[in-house]
């Protein structure tokens, strides 16, 4: 593992801007751009233009490392170029940007109250990928809808799982059980979430460290231990749905937490 990337994660000030929509949530993403489905003609033309709209935020002068921590891209994406370099490689040489990759194959059916990964068959083949563009870590969500003990087990029980054949593959994972913003039992919710991922956390060989990508807790500092603790690298926070007012309000409420943001940082 890269350990000037693995410093600036630890330590480093400012965000991880999320560019990792797929093939569902893209042309959400481009409408947001400014660009309609009138815009492209095929599934082809949708991901070139989704690689230019990433091309020109990745180029803006305003994308340093200085204010930007890392970058979470989709597949496509880290195969793609910039200004004939690999995306992941212009990412850290050109922007000083640590590079991670979304690894999963999107959402399984809801069950227990809590949407799974679906199967990643193509894991290893992914890893090796990611390796050889010098990606640093990987990115994985999967959904918590209610305050369900034996769901969220299950949800965050999977992610550890696979958090550790990552880890195995010498990148850093970020394990990412998402609490929907919108549960009635949100705070319940949480409080299972941080119990079920402090026992995984228990069972993890020493030495060994994972990065945690969360929603905004309902209660401040709720994830402080989580922070602390010597087994996590960093914990980002997603948005879920926020206003970008409201996520960056509730996100300055939590210690220690930063943001990793999609939709938010896209926005105008």
């Amino acid at each position: 593992m890269n350990t000037q990337q693995r410093e600036k994660m630890h330590s480093g000030k400012g965000f991880i801007a999320a560019l990792d929509q797929s093939g569902g949530s893209t042309p959400k993403a481009l409408k947001l751009y400014g660009l309609d489905e009138s815009a492209y003609k095929s599934e082809a033309e949708m991901f070139d233009l989704i690689h230019a709209m990433r091309s020109r935020i990745i180029k803006s002068p305003a994308f340093s490392g200085e204010r930007i921590l890392g970058a979470i891209l989709f597949e496509m994406t880290m195969n793609r170029q910039i200004d004939g370099m690999g995306t992941a490689e212009y990412l850290w040489e050109k922007k000083g940007v640590v590079p991670f990759l979304k690894i999963d194959n999107g959402l399984a059916d809801e069950a227990d109250d809590v949407q799974l990964l679906k199967p990643i068959p193509e894991l290893a083949d992914r890893l090796a990928n990611a390796k050889k563009h010098g990606v640093f870590g990987t990115k994985m969500r999967s959904v918590i809808n209610m305050a369900n003990p034996v769901g969220i087990k299950k949800n965050v029980d999977q992610q550890f799982e696979i958090g550790k054949a990552i880890l195995a593959a010498d990148l850093m994972p970020i394990i990412e059980p998402e609490v929907n913003i919108k549960s009635p039992q949100k705070a319940q919710a949480e409080a299972l979430l941080k119990s079920a991922i402090l026992d995984n956390l228990e069972r993890l060989p020493a030495g060994q460290q994972v990065m945690l990508k969360l929603s905004i807790p309902t209660e401040a500092n709720l994830y402080l231990e989580l922070v602390n603790h010597p087994k996590i690298l960093r914990v980002v926070a997603l948005s879920g749905g926020y206003s970008r007012h409201d996520a960056n309000e509730l996100l300055a409420k939590n210690t220690g937490v930063i943001a990793s943001f999609s939709a938010l940082l896209l926005k105008g």
